[in-house]
């Protein structure tokens, strides 16, 4: 069996791996055939039971907030996994319906189910309801960070100075490659009657689905292989510029891995050992990204794991709930409508170009996030609409909107992950952010002309030559 960390793998229910037709990979958050923890340790499973492995990917039409946008994203990658599958003599079943329920049903004839893990509320119900009806050994395996959750901390962490040293002294142990298993028994002749098959290219047109958002095909397509080729691009031509122009929105100097990490088309660890590579030609542009990829973004995990409220207001630390509260019926000096915020109709036109950015693209540069979210908060009514706006923007329009990320991003505008600051209106000690603080920081005139340009010819900076 392959190399995997035993601290990736934890058994949801208390059954043994049983006489079966095969091992079932209910595929779902690691949406990949490479790099992929869940598969290689079913693979394993399958080889010593001389077994075929199936991998189950569960299509629903009702996901929570998923759009056409993010479905012909995910079916992209899909697509490619699946023949990636196939060269490695695994089938994959696509299969329609409420992904607990079909998993159970395809496990009728499954000695074992083997599935990846996610970190929101519907997911970790998802996998209770599998492992709780399932007639075998079902089996977590995580894939999707470097450092598992559970290993990082064991309780909500108050910021990154928090967690950094327990992820920090944990990182090399989880950094190391990942071996594929040679498949032994192959399972693409095999006859799974309990599913019924869908090919990934057309399921979008059958799906009863929001079609209201546009796909963004022509800024960002899914799937690992277009992953790899985006990182090699900023590695070998924008790394050495990461540090300094990280915080630049004029500029593309970042990697745009947040969709693909996002449908789990990549790996975290592959994505860190590629950066690692660059280390001793680049030590600080190195350090900045992987801060950003492992510490960051692993808090965000932290987040959501030990606050089952990570969508509502009242997730906020005291301190914050408290402060905004005291200043919730402040005059606002601006007001807009949800509409007009949609539809980049303020009187900002920085804060107009990065709501243009994200609608026509999915993506918004990291560092325009934060003063786009401040805003929101600075021209609603009060916290709590400005916080329902935000997430319901962010999980409309963001490829990678709707996890853990964008969920911790949200409630950083309104004080999570950060300190009480100088008291003023509206915000009271949360941390504010003006338009004369882009223009000092960043040539913020040319991330306009930037995003004006886009809107006019469909153009994309990150494109791979």
């Amino acid at each position: 069996m392959a190399l995997i960390d035993r601290e990736r793998i934890l058994p949801l229910n208390d059954r043994g791996v049983r006489t079966g037709r095969y091992v079932l990979y209910w595929m779902q958050q690691s949406q990949r055939a490479e790099q992929n923890h869940a598969l290689e340790y079913a693979v394993g499973v399958a080889n010593e039971k001389d077994l075929p492995v199936v991998v189950l990917f569960c299509l629903t039409d009702t996901y929570p907030d998923a759009n056409l946008r993010h479905y012909t994203f995910m079916l992209e990658g899909l697509e490619e996994t699946c023949a990636a599958l196939a060269l490695r003599g695994i089938r994959m079943v696509v299969a329609r319906g409420h992904p607990p329920d079909v998993a159970v049903k395809s496990a009728r004839h499954a000695a074992c189910v083997v599935c990846d893990r996610g970190y929101l509320r519907h997911q970790k119900l998802w996998r209770r309801i599998v492992a709780d009806n399932v007639p075998c050994l079902a089996v977590q395996v995580e894939s999707d960070v470097v450092v598992p959750v559970r290993v990082a901390s064991g309780k909500a962490e108050f910021a990154a100075r928090t967690i950094r040293p327990r992820i920090t002294r944990n990182t090399e142990h989880f950094l190391h490659d990942l071996a594929e298993i040679p498949v032994k028994r192959h399972s693409l002749n095999l006859d799974i009657r309990e599913v019924d098959a869908v090919d990934p290219e057309t399921i979008a047109g059958r799906m009863d689905i929001d079609r209201s958002v546009s796909p963004v095909t022509r800024f960002f397509r899914g799937g690992t292989s277009r992953a790899r080729e985006l990182f090699g691009a900023f590695v070998r031509d924008n790394l050495v510029r990461y540090a300094q122009n990280g915080n630049q929105p004029q500029t593309d100097d970042i990697s745009h891995m947040s969709p693909y990490l996002h449908f789990g088309q990549i790996s975290p660890v592959w994505l860190a050992r590629e950066v690692l590579r660059y280390e001793g030609q680049y030590p600080a542009e190195a350090a900045a990204y992987l801060e950003q990829l492992i510490v960051r973004r692993e808090l965000a995990m932290n987040f959501v794991e030990y606050t089952p409220d990570y969508d509502s207001l009242t997730c906020l630390p005291a301190w914050a709930q408290k402060t905004l509260n005291e200043h919730a019926r402040d005059v606002r000096e601006y007001r807009y409508t949800l509409d007009d915020l949609e539809h980049a109709r303020t009187h900002d036109d920085y804060w107009n170009a990065a709501m243009n950015e994200m609608r026509i693209t999915g993506f918004m540069h990291n560092y325009m996030r934060m003063y786009w979210g401040k805003k929101v908060l600075e021209w609603s009514a009060g916290p709590e609409e400005a916080f329902r706006r935000l997430i319901l923007l962010n999980n409309r329009y963001f490829l990678d909107g709707r996890d853990a990320n964008s969920y911790t991003g949200v409630a950083w505008i309104f004080g999570l992950h950060d300190r009480a600051w100088q008291e003023r209106p509206v915000f009271g000690k949360v941390r504010y952010m003006a338009a004369s603080g882009l223009e000092r920081k960043c040539d913020i005139a040319a991330y306009v002309r930037k995003i004006e340009t886009l809107e006019r010819t469909g153009g994309f900076q990150a494109e791979p030559e």
